[in-house]
């Protein structure tokens, strides 16, 4: 299995660049959560709604193509880009990302 290593920004203040290692199969909410690293996910990673929202900055050919399901939910995320994923979707296949995570403060209960 292959190691590759996924670079994390944050719009959040506060909140320092950090670059982690993850495996082939594994997905950025997967990283998020094994790290400590706060990304909600409301329906707990299974592309249900739209709050693992990310936007990805370098690397999107090295994750799973978007599905039209995934489509729909970044269509009600806060402040979607061109760029958006969601966070349970962006499965690693053979390459390094680079990301940034909207500020999450947004989000009830945070």
């Amino acid at each position: 299995m292959n190691i590759y290593k996924v670079k994390i920004n944050f719009e959040e203040k506060g909140h320092e660049t950090i670059e982690l290692p993850v495996a082939e199969g594994e997905s950025v909410l997967d990283v998020c959560l094994d790290n400590g690293i706060e990304l909600q996910h409301n329906c707990g990673g299974v592309c249900g709604c739209s709050t693992c929202h990310v936007y990805v900055n370098k690397g999107e050919e090295h994750i799973q193509e978007i599905s039209d399901k995934e489509e729909d939910f970044i269509d009600r995320a806060i402040n979607p880009h061109i760029t958006s994923r969601l966070g349970c979707q962006c499965v690693f296949i053979d390459g390094d990302l680079e990301i940034t995570i909207p500020d999450q403060s947004q989000f009830l209960g945070h």
